[in-house]
Formats: structure tokens, C-alpha cells, sequence
């Protein structure tokens, strides 16, 4: 399965994620829906978070030019909150899950896409790109 059918069928294709991306740790897009793709500082910001949490508690965080208040950070996973819309991001061995929900859809019910599909990918032993 390539990476952008996980995007589409794993996250958006659920109807519990309206904007996904999945970014290597070394900040290179592997797949994102529709108008969806962060800045190299945002994707930079997102990466550094996972080990200085403090930083974003502070600042909050950036996804695809919008800016979130961060509610929880840390080595795992990053949740945060603008308005009614929110974000979910996850690290995995090699790659980084960016799950956006709009309102109408339940925070938890995105968390529990995008934590799944990272917890997935880390219980087959993910080391890379063996998808492509």
C-alpha cells in the first residue's frame, strides 16, 4: 500500500479526519490530502516539539498556515485545538501523522484515527519507506 492510500483510505477515507499528511522525521512529504502541506517550519516545528514540548506549550503550533493552541505534547503526540477545529499528531519510528478535524467531527474520534493507524505502523516494526 503506498502512503497516500493510507492518507486517503486510513485517515480522510474515515470520515473522523478532514486534512491529513504523513511526513518522514527528516521533514520530507511522503503523502498529504487535497491543498494540504506544511511549511518547511511548520513541519520543523512539529518534528522539534516531540523532544522540547515546552516550546509549543508556549507557543502553540502551525499546520497548513493556521495556528493551534496546544493542549497536550510529548514524545508520542501532540494535540491541540483552534475554535471548534483541532489537530492530532503522532510520531511513529520514521514518520510523523498530521490529522486535522473540522467542526462537526469529535476530537476523540480523530485522535483514535491517527493514534490507530501510528499505533499500526509501529506494531509491524515500521523502519521506513517499505510501502512504496
Amino acid at each position: 500500500m503506498s502512503w497516500q492510500q493510507y492518507v486517503d483510505n486510513n485517515l480522510i477515507g474515515t470520515g473522523q479526519v478532514s486534512e491529513a499528511a504523513i511526513y518522514g522525521l527528516n521533514g520530507t512529504l511522503w503523502a498529504a490530502s487535497a491543498n494540504f502541506k506544511l511549511s518547511t517550519p511548520e513541519i520543523n516545528e512539529l518534528i522539534k516539539g516531540f523532544s522540547d514540548s515546552d516550546a509549543i506549550q508556549a507557543s502553540g503550533i502551525h499546520i497548513n498556515g493556521i495556528k493551534y493552541l496546544t493542549l497536550r505534547a510529548d514524545d508520542r503526540s501532540i494535540y491541540a485545538k483552534k475554535g471548534a477545529d483541532g489537530a492530532c499528531v503522532v510520531k511513529t519510528n520514521q514518520a510523523i501523522l498530521i490529522g486535522v478535524y473540522k467542526e462537526g467531527i469529535q476530537p476523540g474520534s480523530c485522535t483514535k484515527v491517527v493514534e490507530g493507524l501510528a499505533d499500526y505502523l509501529i506494531g509491524v516494526n515500521f523502519k521506513g519507506r517499505l510501502f512504496y
